[in-house]
């Protein structure tokens, strides 16, 4: 019989998506009001994905991945997802030509043999959290490599993305081993 557990910490990032880079910088300064010192960027890269979020968000879309130092428990992710929400809300554009978000922010969290997110939205691969919110595993680890699912979003496949979490994983890892 198992016994129960409390996890290892967790290593939480967030994956921004604006048009407007001053705001991801800006939208950087209230995440690590929540989630501490940032200690990782990605590149700013175009949004290639889908045209999805363009009604809501406009044309020229960039993706910037964010990790944050301190490591946090995984039964923190629906209360950081709702506490993103809260920010999304801040910086609504609420003009009535064009209402809806400017940035949008999924945070999730890595640890060694996995990449996380929370959503709003249920699906068959998602798991309730509570308060609304969900949790999938997106990306797997292992061989050495991270590997997406079937329902893994393309943005999470592209090499610069997939660089990123294998070098954050190595951090992480190394902050566990600190951690004894």
């Amino acid at each position: 019989m198992g016994i129960p557990r409390e996890p290892r910490p967790a290593k939480y990032f967030a994956a921004l998506l604006s048009s407007d880079s001053e705001l991801l910088t800006t939208v950087e300064s209230n995440l690590a009001a929540i989630l501490d010192v940032i200690d990782s960027r990605s590149e700013i890269l175009p949004w290639t994905a889908s045209n999805f979020y363009e009604k809501e968000m406009g044309t020229g879309l960039r993706r910037r991945f964010l990790s944050f130092e301190r490591l946090a428990s995984p039964s923190e992710l629906a209360r950081i997802k709702l506490l993103t929400q809260q920010i999304e809300d801040r910086y609504r554009d609420k003009t009535a030509d064009h209402p809806g978000r400017r940035v949008n922010i999924d945070p999730g969290y890595i640890d060694a043999f996995k990449v996380a997110l929370a959503s709003t939205k249920n699906a068959g691969q998602r798991i309730y959290l509570h308060s609304g919110i969900y949790a999938e595993a997106t990306l797997l680890y292992f061989d050495g490599a991270f590997h997406g699912l079937a329902y893994t979003y393309s943005d999470y496949l592209w090499p610069a993305t997939l660089a990123f979490f294998t070098s954050l994983r190595s951090v992480y890892v190394d902050q566990l081993r600190r951690l004894g």
